[in-house]
């Protein structure tokens, strides 16, 4: 995430860059990374919390000028136990097309499989 090969960066501010992911899930996945080398959202200043947010739109401007996308899922993981693997914060802006999975009611409540039916659940 520091030093991003080139190509990779889409565009950077003074606090955040984006970039593609270099294992997308989907076409146009994107990264939002604070150029603070932070492991932490909760490391981050107030300023950088609302540089990554705000980034969150530009994301969406670029996926879509290059792909056409249904939906998006937005998240990040914070720590191990919620499966963060790469020590420095990053959000993820995920296209989401129709189709690209069988089922995709629950969206991020699929990360708990057992708990992501909860409409099934309260019958």
């Amino acid at each position: 995430f520091c030093h991003p090969r080139e190509g990779e960066v889409i565009f950077s501010s003074k606090l955040v860059k984006a970039v593609w992911d270099t294992y997308p899930l989907n076409p146009g996945h994107v990264l939002l990374v604070p150029h603070r080398h932070i492991a932490r959202w909760f490391d981050a200043t107030a300023e950088e919390q609302a540089a990554l947010t705000s980034a969150i739109a530009q994301a969406r401007t670029a996926i879509e000028e290059q792909y056409s996308p249904q939906g998006y899922n937005i998240g990040f993981n914070d720590q191990q136990a919620a499966g963060q693997t790469v020590p420095h914060l990053h959000i993820h802006v995920i296209p989401r097309y129709e189709g690209d999975v069988a089922d995709p009611r629950g969206g991020i409540r699929t990360i708990i499989p057992a708990r992501a039916a909860y409409s099934k659940q309260k019958q």
